[in-house]
């Protein structure tokens, strides 16, 4: 029996170990990863790098530099790489003693910050290495601190996309950075046997390309591998405000070397115009990328491609290995419907080991490349929890698997893809079935007692009677003889989904703990059930998915009776938060006490200040002066004159996705029509509240809404404030005394 040390709230849920995924040893019998945690005492974060012992389970805490981070193996089972920036905004690449915890030494240092580490061994005593940082226009990376002070903030541009996301887009671009690290000889004093940075140069400089592609690319949009440097980056021809078209690139690892301006090879993929992502490279020198078909279609099916890249002379020749149409393996199995976001190859480059999302969850599969005597069948791994990373552990038949789950924030386990009971190569048949989780404590097990049994899946029957998925979370303490308000949960998106994984943003759990019912429904758009499911939101924003949101609490008025469903809230952010609005002009609207819309969708007008012009434009068929019935039919701020729930408006001033004036233009209908309503915003958040502090206020302030109309008690914090005590809350335009 599990007793609880701490009822689960925000401060819970934000300070709890947060793990980096798992990286497997080259020898096989260890994987390192970090852990931070952010104190509210402190009001700081600490850090740390861990070594596991597969055989013996025990943990090494190797460094507890909280300014160390993307720790890599180095060359062998015995030193780590990392990066560390530094006050000066330069970046130390630091090498450390698995064996001698402490004992580090700086191998170079980078004359500003990057990111996104990623090794390959050429030979021994000398690693490739390729990291990501802003370029200026001369090439050389950007360092902000040594950026002199602007005498004006003026800024003009000539093209649309004049900001992204939370930030305005300026003249430095994202770069890939290669350099070596070499093993000095044993003839250089006070030096030998160490690994010295040498040859650091911008492996992108005069191409006019950028990568990673911002705001979210990272180590997915490039690899270093056995023939070189391999990016995907959108087309430069292109106006990323209205295309999503990227190419995969090619630099050959002798251009990378000889520090002249590289001149990357396009790899052409005829008939796909759409995003691209994931270039890896297979230990025996293919590259494989996923792409989509559609451009301007941020979520449209990614397709897995194959490249065989032969000398600068031969034409590289491209295969698909992946069609949703003309699958050339199992016409019958779950995955050719669905869309890959990430994979790896087998150890012999004869398998990939792909993730996507499917039916709530992340799942892995194993797909086999069609050579020698492997049977040609994809098969699915897992089915449950949400897969962040899977890798080969080398000298071995596992995987590595990091996940997570909505009742926790990191699992590792160990899959033997293999069935060993059948021929030799026989891809395991049943999901799951040789998973082992390795002895990490959980700890939101283990503290506040939360378990995978309080996680369930329903059913219904949606718009043209289109079976709808949801994840259910009940309290830990649930009774069934009780009844408990419920929390009915929008996913952004519109194309996403809610899956059983874990998050410090809208966690389920943290309602859950409170005495909620929580529902998040997967309505039409949502991802994980086909492309065509997802793209049934085209043309189709407050009509599809609002009938499936209807349905789903008639479904829940009829089969749950531990729900007392006169005491109901419903809370969404981005589409979540349009759905908000669009429901509050809408008589499903009336089944609630109170609305929550975080950084919604108010006027279809106002699409027009979002930055990725693309969205709408394809989610709507066309830009708004050729399809202004569209966006009409399906604008919130037309239908104002039926609201009369209570609503609580969250938007944040550098939200650039959905500007300020949403939120705004929202609460001010509320406030005019005498409807109960409260706006809060953050100044330095964008679409997101990130920062552990804001974070902990806007959880206070959202539970405390709805607990209020649910007849819940009020939520504070350690030192009793309740969510108002941190900021001066306005009444009538003017600030309270608080």
């Amino acid at each position: 029996m599990t007793i609880k040390i701490k009822k689960f709230g925000p401060e819970q849920l934000l300070g709890a170990p947060r793990r980096s995924p798992g990286y497997p040893s080259p020898d096989g019998k260890k994987f390192l990863f970090t852990q931070s945690v952010y104190s509210f005492d402190s009001h700081s974060k600490s850090s740390e790098i861990v070594v596991f012992d597969f055989e013996s389970g025990e943990q090494n805490v190797i460094s507890t530099d909280n300014g160390a981070s993307e720790p890599k193996w180095l060359g062998d089972a015995n030193q780590l790489v990392w990066l560390k920036e530094g006050d000066n905004g330069n970046t130390s690449v630091i090498v450390a003693d698995v064996h001698s915890p402490g004992k580090t030494y700086t191998a170079g240092t980078i004359a500003g910050p990057v990111s996104s580490l990623k090794l390959y061994e050429i030979k021994d005593g000398m690693i490739a290495m390729a990291v990501a940082g802003k370029a200026n226009p001369d090439g050389s990376l950007h360092n902000p601190k040594n950026s002199p002070k602007e005498r004006s903030t003026a800024k003009v541009y000539d093209a649309t996309f004049v900001r992204h996301w939370d930030s305005y887009v300026t003249k430095e671009r994202d770069s890939i950075f290669t350099a070596v690290l070499q093993k000095a000889p044993a003839r250089v004093q006070g030096r030998e046997g160490r690994y010295n940075l040498v040859g650091f140069m911008n492996a992108l400089k005069g191409t006019g390309l950028e990568c990673p592609i911002p705001p979210f690319g990272g180590t997915d949009h490039f690899d270093i591998g056995p023939k070189g440097l391999a990016i995907v980056a959108k087309d430069p021809d292109l106006n990323p405000a209205t295309h999503t078209k990227c190419n995969a690139y090619f630099i050959p690892k002798e251009d990378l070397m000889d520090l002249a301006e590289s001149k990357p090879r396009k790899i052409q993929v005829p008939h796909f115009n759409g995003a691209a992502t994931c270039p890896v490279w297979a230990p025996n020198g293919l590259l494989g990328f996923l792409q989509m078909r559609e451009d301007g279609y941020e979520s449209d099916q990614n397709h897995i491609f194959e490249a065989a890249i032969g000398d600068a002379n031969s034409d590289i020749q491209v295969r698909q290995l992946s069609s949703s149409s003309e699958p050339p393996f199992d016409p019958h199995n779950n995955f050719w419907s669905l869309s890959p976001s990430s994979f790896v190859w087998s150890p012999d480059s004869k398998f990939l080991y792909v993730q996507a999302e499917y039916q709530g969850a992340g799942c892995l599969w194993a797909y086999p490349i069609n050579v020698g005597d492997y049977p040609l069948t994809i098969r699915q791994l897992t089915n449950r929890n949400f897969i962040t990373e899977a890798i080969p552990i080398p000298q071995s038949s596992t995987i590595l698997i990091s996940s997570n789950s909505l009742v926790d924030n990191s699992i590792y386990s160990l899959l033997n893809p293999f069935n060993m009971e059948s021929s030799p190569g026989s891809i395991a048949n049943q999901p799951s079935t040789t998973l082992t989780v390795l002895p990490q404590p959980s700890f939101m097990h283990n503290q506040f007692g939360l378990y995978p049994t309080q996680v369930n899946s329903l059913w219904w029957k949606g718009a043209h009677d289109h079976p709808i998925h949801a994840l259910m979370m009940r309290p830990s303490n649930f009774d069934a003889s009780k009844k408990y308000p419920l929390a009915y949960l929008v996913h952004g998106g519109p194309q996403g989904a809610w899956n059983d994984q874990w998050s410090t943003r809208w966690s389920p759990a943290l309602f859950a703990e409170q005495g909620y019912i929580v529902i998040a429904p997967n309505p039409t758009g949502s991802t994980g059930y086909g492309q065509p499911f997802t793209n049934a939101i085209k043309n189709n924003w407050g009509g599809s998915p609002y009938t499936d949101l209807e349905r789903g609490i008639t479904h829940i008025e009829s089969h749950l009776p531990f729900v007392d469903t006169t005491r109901m809230v419903a809370l969404g952010a981005s589409y979540g938060g349009y759905m908000m609005n669009w429901m509050a002009g809408h008589p499903l609207s009336k089944k609630f006490k109170a609305l929550v819309c975080h950084d919604g969708v108010f006027s279809m007008t106002g699409q027009l200040a979002s930055e990725e012009q693309y969205f709408p434009q394809h989610d709507f068929g066309g830009p708004i002066w050729e399809r202004q019935e569209v966006y009409d039919k399906w604008d919130p701020a037309r239908h104002t004159s039926n609201w009369t729930t209570p609503m609580l408006i969250i938007h944040n001033e550098l939200d650039y996705r959905l500007t300020i004036s949403e939120g705004l233009s929202a609460f001010n209908v509320l406030q005019g029509k005498g409807i109960e309503s409260r706006f809060l915003t953050f100044s330095d958040e964008g679409h997101w509240v990130l920062k552990e502090e804001n974070a902990l206020v806007w959880c206070l302030v959202v539970l405390n809404w709805c607990n209020r109309f649910v007849g819940l008690g009020e939520v504070r914090d350690r030192m009793g404030r309740n969510g108002d005590e941190f900021c001066r809350v306005g009444r009538r335009g003017e600030p309270s005394d608080k």
